[in-house]
């Protein structure tokens, strides 16, 4: 039997002025592309992670089902939800959470008036 993750609330960082199943789907999404989470690893079950998180069974839900359409979890009936072991899965998400990333990033370098490069240039720089 493969070895159960067991969540705690520490392990979030939660903005109240954002739905708490968007920011658990990132977070939880950031922990399998960075191999916090390992492929195959069990998680707990909805309840226990409501309990555990101090939140609604249905936010844990939504969350498990997204990720589950990501292809970056599994459920199998009577056994539980886990980390994909589809290597392909995984690294689809760490690219878009990359796109994703230079994509703010641009647009902060946009708002201040300089291109990607530029920022990255002057970030190097020292003070």
């Amino acid at each position: 039997m493969p070895a159960t993750h067991v969540w705690s609330s520490e392990q979030f960082r939660i903005d109240p002025s954002r739905p708490l199943y968007e920011q658990y789907i990132e977070q939880i999404r950031a922990m399998i592309a960075k191999g916090a989470l390992a492929p195959g690893i069990r998680l707990p079950s909805v309840r226990e992670t409501a309990a555990a998180l101090r939140v609604n069974p249905t936010t844990v839900m939504k969350t498990y089902q997204e990720l589950e359409r990501m292809n970056l979890l599994v459920t199998f009936r009577g056994q539980g939800t886990f980390v994909t072991e589809e290597a392909e899965a995984i690294r689809r998400s760490r690219v878009a959470l990359a796109k994703h990333a230079v994509r703010q990033m641009e647009e902060l370098a946009a708002s201040i008036g300089l291109t990607l490069h530029q920022l990255l240039e002057l970030a190097k720089e020292k003070e």
